[in-house]
């Protein structure tokens, strides 16, 4: 394994903060403040300035953070190669997911992975598409899975499926016979949205601007944080909303709710999110393959 301090800090050069770099390696922070100043007596020189609790990197501090990203590739490298003649893929892989992603999505697909890779232990850590960005950020997670635009030019983003979001409303509904609807005929009624920071929340306010829908049209009944959340209140008459058509398809089949087409028609990516970093486990790589084989081959969430 590589020198435990050129990890530290290359963890702390990374996110330029001795803090979120703890919190990453699952260390104490005096204790990674301890790994640095290791290295940086073996070096003689300082390899941060600290500044008003901030910090930088030195001039030889951005020349161990390059040698250091040469190093842990050539190591990444090696140790592929390895489990590649040796046939061995394991390994600890943590994935993040937003909550519709998460309840409707990655069961089938993690638990076929599952098979294949027995040896590979998948861990899920689920949150709203805001804080599963922030964890790829933060090297929290390997690979996360979102559904809303990711801002962040740094982080690879790639798109896996496309998700049709629908509005729905209890069966004894206005609206009930229709086929589809208008945005300013639905936001006639109480509507019920997600919280701040969910995907689907992002994604439906920036179909309304577009549209030129004023805030002050939304009714809003209340905010709620989870699809099954909102699919209740909505069954309960509270409200109508707009939702993943993959999220009501058993309430579609009891008749306990409609679900009308949007005019114009809503679409939105769920897409996998991850570092730049060439250097990565070899089960990274082959979740990577299998998930982009496995929406090619379901091509629809339901």
């Amino acid at each position: 394994m590589s020198d435990r301090r050129l990890q530290v800090f290359h963890t702390v050069a990374r996110l330029l903060s001795f803090t979120k770099a703890a919190e990453t390696l699952h260390m104490t922070q005096p204790a990674v403040t301890f790994q640095v100043r290791q290295l940086e007596e073996q070096f003689n020189t300082r390899l941060f300035d600290r500044t008003h609790n901030r910090i930088s990197l030195t001039d030889a501090g951005k020349r161990v953070f390059e040698f250091s990203d040469r190093i842990f590739e050539l190591y990444a490298d090696m140790e592929n190669a390895v489990r590649e003649m040796t046939g061995d893929i394991s390994g600890v892989l943590m994935i993040g997911a937003s909550t519709t992603i998460a309840e409707y999505m990655l069961p089938a697909l993690l638990g076929d992975f599952k098979k294949r890779y027995p040896d590979v232990n998948v861990q899920l850590k689920v949150s709203n598409s805001d804080g599963i960005v922030h964890m790829v950020e933060n090297n929290v997670i390997d690979l996360g899975v979102v559904e809303s635009p990711v801002m962040n030019k740094n982080l690879v983003v790639e798109v896996c499926r496309m998700d049709q979001l629908v509005a729905v409303l209890p069966h004894q509904h206005p609206l009930a016979g229709r086929e589809s609807v208008k945005i300013d005929e639905l936001l006639e009624y109480p509507y019920i949205c997600r919280e701040e920071g969910s995907g689907t929340r992002e994604v439906i306010a920036d179909y309304m601007n577009e549209l030129g829908v004023n805030s002050s049209q939304v009714n809003l009944s209340m905010e709620l944080g989870s699809p099954e959340s909102i699919k209740g209140a909505v069954e309960a008459g509270m409200g109508v909303s707009i939702v993943s058509l993959a999220t009501v398809q058993k309430e579609l089949k009891l008749g306990t709710l409609v679900a009308l087409t949007l005019d114009p028609a809503l679409e939105r990516p769920f897409s996998f999110v991850h570092q730049k970093q060439k250097f990565r486990h070899r089960a990274m790589d082959e979740l990577l393959d299998f998930a982009r084989n496995y929406c090619k081959s379901h091509p629809e969430v339901v």
